[in-house]
């Protein structure tokens, strides 16, 4: 099986982790349009309990870059709504739709009309992170790293507060597989669909989580990353789940199985972390 045929069925599981999910602690905002295409369209789940300036986190889902639907993330929006931290799940467009950078550039759009938009919702733009899994993960670090997608989009890698990246694949050359091939070509453009290539040191705060038997991305991505922020004078830090595959670490954030893991706990830490080192801006 290649990379590509492994992240989608990784992926492809998650409806089980919706069966149960909550449906109150959130009022969740569904189908906002942040551009003119029928999948750019984002839903936000803001917590039910009014409180001011909370922190935002955009978080977009795995799938190969070729699947994929934020309806079937219902678990990861409630998961962080009952945390306090307003979610924003977005749609992308996919291959063959596109190929790279286009489902960057919807992140960057998506991120964007967040930063404009999220007040309404009682969210903070001051108070913004991206976040992923998988294929998600690398499109929020594509957008962390290389500053030009936000800026494209009207926004900048400085209204970020962190980065938060689950299974992420930064640093996957040489690329194999046919459909991966086509999804990145040219072959001679492979340098900058790796996020780690444009790692400066200036990045804003990461938070990588990986499972120690995932076979799909290999737990390298992250702790060469990781490595290359740190060296560079960045601030990121790893953790690594001894045993846990690719799909099963998002299992923690479902409802009913938060007993098996602290990735919700982690990523709320982080959250909480940053944000109090943060000017509250508007």
């Amino acid at each position: 099986m290649n990379l590509l045929s492994s992240l989608r069925a990784a992926c492809s599981g998650q409806f089980w982790a919706n069966t149960l999910v909550p449906r109150w602690g959130y009022v969740r905002h569904t189908d906002v349009a942040y551009g003119d295409q029928p999948r750019q369209t984002l839903d936000i789940y803001a917590p039910s309990t009014p409180a001011a300036g909370r922190p935002v986190v955009v978080f977009f889902y795995g799938g190969g870059w070729q699947t994929g639907r934020k309806d079937d993330y219902r678990f990861i929006g409630q998961a962080l709504a009952s945390r306090g931290i307003t979610a924003v799940l977005p749609n992308y467009r996919l291959y063959p739709e596109v190929k790279f950078p286009a489902f960057v550039d919807d992140g960057a759009a998506a991120v964007a009309w967040t930063k404009h938009h999220i007040g309404t919702y009682g969210g903070r733009a001051g108070h913004l992170f991206v976040a992923g899994h998988s294929a998600g993960a690398h499109i929020a670090a594509m957008l962390a790293t290389n500053a030009s997608y936000l800026t494209n989009a009207k926004a900048s890698t400085h209204d970020l507060s962190g980065l938060i990246g689950l299974a992420g694949p930064y640093d996957f050359l040489p690329i194999r597989g046919a459909a991966l091939k086509r999804i990145f070509a040219p072959e001679s453009e492979w340098p900058r669909t790796q996020p780690i290539h444009f790692v400066t040191g200036n990045e804003p705060p990461m938070l990588l989580l990986h499972g120690g038997a995932d076979a799909t991305v290999l737990p390298k991505n992250s702790t060469n990353m990781v490595a290359r922020v740190n060296e560079s004078g960045g601030s990121a830090k790893v953790k690594i789940y001894p045993g846990v595959g690719h799909g099963m670490l998002l299992a923690p954030l479902a409802a009913t199985l938060r007993f098996k893991g602290d990735v919700l706990d982690r990523i709320a830490d982080f959250v909480n972390l940053h944000v109090s080192d943060r000017p509250c801006s508007a």
